[in-house]
């Protein structure tokens, strides 16, 4: 690949010993790899080291900031936004490195998404191939979006995405975001949580994850996957209900 067309990868990670030798050693064919560490306990840094990446230390809970601090430290012409728990396929890698070398100048980038080990029925897609001169920033603390200058086009092979792996680890890290989804509606001045509010946004959650989104055709998959949603749903309304608590 010419150096007019060189890839950064920018990879968000925290505490992925599991997954990011896998993650990186699917893009070893990129110009560069970023890893963008957002305060690793585990060997995380350790083993991206010596796969050759070059580590950022950020730590926070604004992910437009990490995704910002990785673009600042690309040298590549492109980048390729991609998360721990996602693999670049052959097929994905042959598609990019086709597309960089034509006029558009950012991507969709669909997600095959498999929650507890089975494939999700639907597919989800964002902006993760942005020409960097294009990129204007990062907008959103919490499922952020890039701000971009020019025409964005779509790519049509999907990344790998192997989200939602064990009950524990899905418990977890809604602990941890719902902290931030509460301390965001805090701050907009969300309407006082009152009981049936609980039980519209726990139903609109179950009601998108297993009818919208198909989950209904994953088996006992989809319904453990949508009652988690609810059950997401009710714990970051419970926050904010105990931040608007404390606040009065």
């Amino acid at each position: 690949m010419s150096q007019k067309n060189s890839i950064s990868v920018i990879i968000i990670a925290k505490n992925e010993v599991a997954r990011i030798k896998e993650c990186i050693e699917h893009v070893a064919w990129a110009d560069e790899i970023i890893v963008v560490d957002n305060g690793s306990t585990d060997e995380t840094v350790e083993i991206a080291k010596k796969l050759n990446a070059k580590i950022i230390v950020h730590r926070g809970t604004n992910f437009s900031a990490l995704r910002e601090e990785g673009a600042k430290a690309a040298s590549g012409e492109w980048l390729l936004y991609i998360d721990a728990d996602e693999l670049v396929t052959r097929e994905l890698q042959k598609e990019i490195e086709e597309k960089v070398q034509e006029s558009i100048v950012a991507y969709y980038i669909s997600r095959k998404n498999y929650y507890l080990g089975h494939e999700w029925p639907t597919k989800d897609k964002m902006i993760r191939l942005i020409k960097k001169d294009a990129l204007i920033s990062w907008q959103g603390k919490l499922h952020e979006h890039p701000e971009i200058q020019g025409n964005v086009g779509d790519c049509k092979e999907p990344l790998i995405h192997n989200t939602h792996r064990t009950l524990s680890e899905m418990v977890e890290k809604t602990n941890e975001w719902s902290e931030i989804e509460a301390d965001l509606r805090l701050r907009a001045n969300h309407p006082h949580v009152v009981w049936w509010r609980f039980i519209r946004v726990m139903v609109s959650a179950f009601w998108r994850s297993y009818v919208q989104e198909g989950g209904w055709k994953a088996g006992i998959t989809g319904w453990v996957e949508s009652m988690y949603q609810a059950f997401s749903m009710f714990i970051t309304y419970a926050k904010l209900w105990e931040r608007q608590q404390k606040k009065s």
